[in-house]
């Protein structure tokens, strides 16, 4: 039986929480609206993309007259906002007694397991809460309730701090990124797919759709932006029937995962949807993250604020496009929220089982950061971005005050001969100890900017994964 396009509500994204969001920009089909500005590949967006280099923020910092157009455009749109465009993501169907669908419920809360996988760091193996604050170092916020997080520098790879950093949960569609980062590089952009009835086969019921339609054709560019802005399910089973199928896609991104050392992460669906033992660690996420924006189309998409979807075509007629936006809330200050200063990405999810999940990656100065939070307990559709947005505010003043209490693992491939060997796999040895290389920081430069009304940018990374300061085996406690 095939999944149908006018969906049940969104199970593993907020696609229809964000689905009335207008057009804030005037592209033509196909042309996208993002975050920021870098030279080459990156376009200008106007007059209201500004640099402040000259500060030493190669992002740009939203300023208070930026903020008060902000609210006054915000208040200018209202109107059109409680508009759904033609062809935007379906409005979420009755609960069968008459009124709207409920929102996902996360799970009862459960303790962490006693041990857990010590990639990376034996701190990062023990649960609860672990910090190094030095002399002068603020204190962590006091309002956290994700049951997983991590406050990664992603330029050195040092963890500032983390919360359960390996505890193995339901990671909702953030699992997209190891899709997007193991499927990205196989699949040029301009190839076209007429969708079968075949390819849509598998797509969860309630799953967050971005609206391909069968017999139409599509791009892949077309179809990383509807994976990346509206978390579509559809669009990840046409890919990865591009790939060969779902079983392969699988196969491949467990793999990848492997390669990456996210040993934390058991893949079964590529879309993140929720399935018995699908799980995957903050730390995984992370280090999933810090891949996925080694790699130029993953940073554009994930920097990618709205875009052009390709609609219904009729014979003989310019076929139709329609608004899509990226449900990324810390980007797009939609749900009340005001967009993050520097934000650049990268990935956000809901479903029943996991709760709430999100990474994020922001710069501010010199400092570049990556923050990922698992099923917080506060309950509201912002609180895994408020939560989020502390952990960033947080990370950004502790930086240089506080002892890391572990480190971003390099892949398998990069040279980690000075530091010892691979981490081992918790799964298959749960008292490894990981034996994670030493300050294995990639060589990050970041250009990116802000929208008028929508901050953000992207990472530009270097692919090398230099030598680390450590010396061969030593430990980070």
């Amino acid at each position: 039986m095939n999944q149908l396009h006018t969906p049940k509500a969104s199970r593993n994204q907020e696609a229809a929480r964000l689905s009335f969001m207008p057009s804030v920009s005037d592209s033509s089909p196909g042309r996208t609206r993002r975050g920021g500005l870098s030279r080459g590949w990156w376009p200008r967006i106007g007059r209201s993309a500004t640099s402040s280099s000259s500060s030493g923020c190669t992002f740009t910092c939203v300023s208070a007259k930026t903020t008060a157009l902000t609210v006054l455009s915000a208040a200018l749109l209202v109107p059109t906002m409680l508009v759904a465009p033609a062809h935007a993501a379906p409005t979420p169907p009755a609960d069968g007694k008459g009124g709207p669908a409920k929102a996902p419920q996360a799970p009862a809360a459960l303790a962490p397991p006693a041990s857990m996988s010590t990639v990376g760091g034996s701190l990062l193996g023990q649960p609860g809460t672990q910090v190094n604050l030095l002399p002068g170092a603020p204190a962590l916020p006091t309002n956290l309730t994700g049951r997983s997080w991590i406050v990664a520098d992603a330029e050195s790879g040092e963890v500032l701090a983390a919360h359960n950093a390996h505890w193995r949960l339901p990671p909702a569609s953030t699992m997209k990124m190891l899709f997007a980062d193991t499927l990205l590089p196989g699949l040029p952009k301009e190839q076209v797919r007429k969708v079968t009835d075949q390819d849509m086969e598998g797509v969860g019921p309630g799953s967050s759709l971005v609206g391909v339609k069968e017999d139409l054709e599509y791009s892949v560019h077309d179809l990383w932006l509807g994976v990346f802005l509206r978390s579509g399910n559809d669009a990840v089973h046409v890919l990865s029937a591009m790939n060969g199928g779902v079983e392969k896609t699988v196969k491949d991104m467990q793999a990848h995962a492997e390669e990456l050392q996210a040993l934390d992460t058991h893949v079964v669906s590529p879309d993140g949807y929720d399935a018995p033992d699908q799980v995957s660690s903050a730390y995984d996420l992370t280090l999933i993250a810090r891949s996925g924006l080694q790699k130029q189309d993953f940073r554009e998409y994930c920097g990618t604020v709205s875009a052009k979807f390709p609609g219904k075509q009729e014979a003989g007629k310019p076929r139709d496009h329609f608004e899509i936006t990226n449900t990324n809330r810390l980007m797009t200050g939609a749900g009340g929220l005001s967009p993050y200063k520097g934000i650049a990405g990268v990935k956000n999810g809901n479903t029943t089982m996991a709760g709430s999940t999100f990474t994020g990656a922001a710069q501010q100065g010199s400092r570049k950061l990556l923050v990922t939070v698992m099923n917080p307990g506060a309950g509201g559709a912002n609180s895994v971005y408020e939560e989020t947005a502390a952990l960033f505010d947080w990370g950004f003043t502790a930086a240089g005050k506080v002892k890391p209490v572990g480190e971003l693992v390099p892949p398998k491939s990069a040279d980690t001969s000075a530091h010892g060997s691979p981490a081992q796999s918790h799964e298959n040895n749960p008292s490894a100890a990981g034996g994670p290389a030493g300050g294995i920081g990639t060589a990050l430069g970041v250009a990116g900017g802000a929208l008028a009304v929508l901050a953000g940018g992207a990472y530009v990374v270097n692919r090398r994964w230099p030598r680390g300061r450590r010396s061969r085996g030593e430990d980070l406690v």
